[in-house]
């Protein structure tokens, strides 16, 4: 699940070096936390909020065909 997010979130910004993406949780949840640079912030969320939820729309068919539940926090 964190390369996924990983992959898509350096897809999108324009400093990929600045994102951090962290995985927390067991066998059967995870929680995916993505950090990015402030100035990034806004092409990761995307007009209310499309991209983010794209996003976790993605990650939650990943996650389910793994049998997991899973969810993405952006902090800012």
């Amino acid at each position: 699940m964190k390369d996924l997010v990983d992959y898509i979130a350096k897809a999108l910004v324009d400093a990929p070096e600045e994102v951090e993406v962290s995985e927390f949780g067991d066998e059967e949840a995870s929680i995916v936390k993505l950090k990015v640079a402030k100035t990034d912030l806004g092409k990761v969320i995307g007009k209310k909020g499309r991209t983010a939820k794209a996003m976790r729309t993605m990650l939650s068919a990943a996650a389910f065909k793994l049998n997991k539940r899973s969810n993405l926090e952006i902090i800012e």
